[in-house]
């Protein structure tokens, strides 16, 4: 029995095509307590994750269409998900 981790196929199109205008959060890399696990990298449903060293990654913002995938997968919480600028909710009070 063969076992994958992580993706088997290809990355998703967003590499094709710049998807950051309909984005409504993006994710921070803190870069402070990584574990280098890769889990963010091979979560990544558009391949837009990447590694700097053994225990930094980073994400391509104009490709990055912000699921949050990369945060949620993270185990140490050194991922946060930020609001794009334009996306507040209107003050209603």
């Amino acid at each position: 029995m063969r076992i994958f981790v992580g993706r088997k196929g290809k990355p998703g199109t967003s590499l094709e095509n710049k998807t950051k205008a309909w984005r409504g959060k993006y994710p921070v890399y803190k870069q402070v307590d990584c574990i280098g696990c890769q889990r963010c990298f091979l979560g990544c449903p558009e391949g837009t994750v990447y590694q700097i060293d053994k225990k930094k990654f980073d994400v391509n913002l104009d490709y990055c269409k912000g699921c949050g995938i990369c945060a949620h997968e993270c185990p140490v919480d050194d991922i946060d998900m930020v609001l794009e600028v334009g996306c507040e909710t209107p003050d209603m009070g």
